[in-house]
């Protein structure tokens, strides 16, 4: 009989491709039909922390789930809206903005049960991380139904210059 022994580095490399597995699900249901391309007068430039990523800097832009982990920067006056389109069973709480440098503006009325809707105006330099978060799973509908505690956290965090 033949014996079979794993190397560390099969090892590592497995434990590598399973949390980037892990890790790549969107979040998105068939409900989230947005582009969520930041709209307004946008030029990147390289983040530090990836190639992939990137900063996108704009005078106004609208923003939606797809825009989750983006960083944002903005001049004094410039204006961001959001929209996170969510649903009955899912709901996205109000959204929070930790950090001064923006200040809240009129939004208009949120339409649809479950979806959040903010609006800021930049009015000082510094970072501001705005944030929200929904369940992942719908509540049960009927006793004995299956359900999870899982959250989803959707998060952007704006430079103002």
């Amino acid at each position: 009989m033949r014996r079979t022994t794993f190397h560390r580095t099969s090892l590592a490399a497995a434990s590598l491709l399973l949390l980037a597995a892990c890790g790549s699900q969107s979040g998105n249901d068939s409900n989230d039909n947005h582009a969520g391309s930041g709209s307004g007068t946008v030029s990147t430039s390289p983040s530090a922390a990836s190639p992939s990523d990137a900063t996108r800097c704009v005078s106004v832009g609208d923003l939606t789930a797809q825009d989750n982990g983006s960083t944002y920067c903005m001049a004094v006056g410039g204006r961001l809206r959001l929209n996170l389109d969510g649903t009955r069973q899912r709901p996205w709480k109000a959204v929070t903005a930790s950090g001064s440098a923006l200040r809240a503006a009129n939004a208009g009325i949120v339409l649809q049960p479950g979806d959040a809707s903010a609006a800021y105006e930049a009015v000082a330099p510094g970072t501001v991380t705005l944030s929200s978060t929904r369940p992942v799973c719908a509540q049960p509908t009927a006793p004995g139904g299956v359900s999870c505690k899982a959250i989803q956290e959707w998060r952007v965090t704006v430079r103002v210059n």
